[in-house]
């Protein structure tokens, strides 16, 4: 079955891996409220956070204006962080377009965002840096200055930190560029050196990282189309050998941008295709979007060849508590059901998030038929007999409907949102035959073509 064909089916009736006894898997992509690319994964604390670019809804060519942050404990729902960083950060860079791949490493207690922008005057990109003291930001320029002067290969900073803790940057297209971080993170030392010769099938998006003695570099193979490649090493400088690879070039794809993680006991690979894009137009736009899929690592360290993201994906490795506050904008999948459901068609834009600074990220967008899936949800045995969230907005017979497993799932209860009003209210609803492991569905009814109806959070009870 094709990718447009299985976002078909799961976008009608929301197709539940826990109902037949199997385990969840992440979908592609993983996320759909927004266009996301160029995935930099962090764990951190027991936790994936997930730095990306933006691509506007309107995009075209490449319009880029923020950073984005989602994270994760089970790798199949995502919660969106918001905005971490954005152009203003950095108000000495160019501010209408151009904030590029970033990626974010911790030391000593800081995290810092390493990204490409532009500057006024010049044709070529700088590489920035800003600094947090927690990994949702915010993110402050660390210098009010480029890191790395204007070059026409700045792009696509990646770094890495040795065991012996020496910092290095990597970055650059088409050529690989390397420089040695002070222990500041903001400075460096020595002198920037091209990688030669170049690594065979290399064009962008480098990812950096050193496991179990070896050297790795990933990247985006060469254009048009790219797939995702990648070398080792013994030294963290190389001399770097091309292995093949991760997934082949795909037609499908004219960019790719990889992140690898080790997680739980599991070695994780991020890129992005642009299947959202064309499940909405058949033009081509840089709309991009972000997926994962779990791999394991040959004996000789090697990574195999994953093929393309209709191919694999992750499984979900820890389920869900709904008996804790669960952020609404935690989502495994959002769509909108058809009225006519005799009716193929592509996947249908569901809710999207907003921040406010009473309650930061929350759900907005909750137009009729829309809603969010919530895959892998641990009832217990004894089961749920309330749900409470956290809502604003609201309309008069608006209500969010409880279901299991499906979009047009059994309903264990409906929440009224009416009559909230602009400020943020908590309503709680009783539930019934919430037993065991389920996927949860959060269906928004009567709220109209355009939804005032918020969530902020919410949870069950016992």
């Amino acid at each position: 079955m094709s990718m447009a064909r299985l976002w078909r089916v799961a976008a009608l009736v929301g197709v539940s891996a826990l109902a037949s006894g199997s385990i969840a898997e992440a979908q592609s992509p993983i996320v759909q409220t927004r266009f996301t690319a160029d995935p930099a994964p962090l764990v951190h604390d027991g936790v994936v956070y997930l730095y990306t670019s933006h691509d506007e809804d309107d995009a075209e060519g490449f319009r880029m204006l923020d950073w984005r942050l989602y994270s994760s404990i089970d790798m199949v729902n995502w919660t969106d962080r918001g905005a971490v960083a954005s152009l203003k950060t950095f108000p000495w860079a160019v501010q209408d377009n151009d904030a590029w791949a970033p990626q974010v490493v911790e030391r000593d207690g800081k995290f810092y965002l390493y990204a490409p922008v532009s500057v006024a005057g010049s044709p070529k990109n700088v590489i920035a840096v800003a600094v947090a003291d927690r990994p949702e930001g915010p993110f402050k320029d660390a210098l009010g200055k480029p890191l790395i002067a204007p070059g026409k290969d700045n792009i696509d900073p990646t770094v890495w930190i040795d065991k012996n803790g020496q910092a290095y940057l990597y970055w650059g297209n088409p050529d690989l560029w390397y420089v040695k971080l002070n222990r500041d993170m903001v400075s460096y030392a020595g002198p920037i050196t091209k990688v030669q010769p170049r690594i065979a099938d290399y064009q962008e998006g480098p990812w950096f990282y050193g496991r179990a003695g070896r050297y790795y570099m990933a990247f985006a193979s060469t254009c048009c189309s790219e797939g995702i490649g990648y070398a080792m090493s013994d030294g963290p400088t190389g001399p770097w050998t091309y292995k093949g690879p991760i997934m082949d070039h795909d037609r499908r794809a004219t960019g790719n941008h990889p992140g690898i993680i080790d997680y739980k006991g599991g070695s994780y690979l991020f890129g992005f295709s642009y299947e959202l894009n064309f499940a909405m137009t058949p033009m081509h736009h840089e709309r991009r979007s972000v997926s994962v899929a779990r791999f394991s690592y040959n004996p000789d360290g090697t990574i195999p060849n994953l093929h393309w993201w209709d191919a694999t994906s992750a499984p979900q490795i820890e389920l869900l508590d709904p008996y804790r506050r669960v952020e609404a904008e935690t989502i495994a999948w959002t769509s909108r059901m058809p009225r006519d459901r005799d009716r193929a068609y592509a996947w249908a834009p569901g809710v999207t998030t907003a921040q406010d600074d009473r309650v930061g990220v929350y759900v907005t967008r909750t137009v009729d038929r829309s809603y969010i899936k919530v895959a892998g949800v641990d009832f217990g045995k004894a089961g749920a007999k309330s749900f409470t969230a956290g809502v604003t907005g609201g309309r008069a017979g608006a209500t969010i409907e409880l279901r299991l497993d499906r979009a047009d799932g059994p309903v264990i209860g409906a929440l009224p949102a009416v009559d909230v009003g602009e400020r943020w209210q908590e309503r709680t609803t009783p539930v019934s035959n919430a037993i065991g492991r389920h996927d949860l569905f959060l269906v928004f009814r009567n709220t109209g073509e355009h939804s005032t109806l918020g969530i902020d959070y919410w949870r069950f009870g016992q």
